[in-house]
């Protein structure tokens, strides 16, 4: 993928109720430096990226998407939270605008994007001590296992809706059958077939007609235009990852009294895709604290950004 591939930001997410209304004002106040470009992180990867420098930041954010998502739901996140920090954003490989190499040349499994993310901190330049990374569903699981071996990779972690351990009683059926065979490749097959229902619906789906929300016209565009590049899909890298998600998650579980690194757990009350009794347990199993919050589905990112502002705040003190 060429690094010179230009994208337009997106517009502010979706204006939520919530208790950080001073911070979403503050970012009116000096200007940030907002830019949308491409990073090589080696032969193989390059990396969209989305990265808003605060003019004395107080630290770093780090967001990583998960599934269907681009680096573009973070925009109205990002810019709130420009005010005090610096804020970075990429595109997973097979997301977005990033590179989408031939699965014999890259796994798309967890592991391995949790050596994409070592080396984008690396490359990026940022400084571990002061950041705080908030990682949601495909995205959070490679975290934790970078933290495994890098306990200093950043002074907090923030993970939620996503499934460290291997237990499909929590997981929607559709994930439970991308796991193995024979019931991953059909799966995958179908969710290729629906990918317009699975853009416009998947953020809504458990939510009461109150609950349900739109997302900003950018944010539904960029997921629809990057669904497909390089003949690879979104739902192909998504697939590739859960064929090797049971011994990821293995490999976490069997590992646990190595995570050092501070965690937190964030769960919406109406996940349908990964049960809340899923973060209960991985929270209750690492002694890290729990929030369940109600009435939300699972994208809390989405549905509610201030809230997400805010622990942000909270975790950066």
């Amino acid at each position: 993928m060429s690094k010179d591939r230009t994208a337009n930001a997106a517009s502010v997410a979706a204006t939520p109720s919530s208790h950080t209304d001073e911070a979403f004002a503050s970012a009116s106040g000096e200007a940030a430096q907002d830019a949308v470009d491409f990073i090589e992180i080696n032969d193989l990867l390059t990396l969209r990226r989305k990265v808003v420098r605060a003019p004395a930041p107080k630290g770093t954010v780090l967001f990583l998407h998960g599934f269907p998502e681009t680096l573009m739901v973070w925009k109205g996140i990002a810019t709130t939270l420009a005010h005090d920090y610096d804020v970075h954003a990429f595109d997973w490989p097979g997301y977005g605008q990033s590179s989408r190499p031939a699965f014999v040349r890259f796994s798309y499994a967890p592991k391995a994007y949790a050596q994409v993310l070592k080396a984008y901190i690396e490359r990026a330049g940022i400084d571990r001590s002061k950041l705080v990374i908030y990682a949601t569903d495909i995205a959070a699981l490679p975290v934790l296992l970078l933290a495994l071996d890098v306990p200093t990779i950043a002074r907090q972690i923030i993970v939620g809706d996503f499934a460290p351990f291997d237990r499909p009683q929590y997981m929607w059926e559709n994930l439970q059958n991308l796991k193995a065979e024979p019931t991953a490749s059909p799966t995958r097959a179908y969710m290729n077939k629906t990918s317009d229902e699975i853009l416009q619906n998947v953020h809504r789906r458990g939510l009461s007609p109150v609950e349900q929300f739109d997302l900003p016209i950018e944010v539904q565009q960029d997921m629809f235009h990057s669904w497909s590049l390089d003949g690879v899909t979104s739902a192909d890298a998504f697939a590739h990852y859960y064929a090797n998600f049971t011994r990821d998650q293995h490999h976490l579980e069997a590992n646990l009294d190595r995570l050092k690194t501070p965690v937190k757990v964030i769960w919406g009350e109406k996940d349908i895709y990964i049960a809340r009794e899923m973060g209960i347990e991985f929270a209750g199993k690492i002694g890290a604290k729990l929030d369940i919050l109600p009435e939300i589905g699972h994208f809390p990112h989405l549905q509610n950004p201030k809230h997400t502002v805010a622990e942000i705040i909270a975790s950066s003190r």
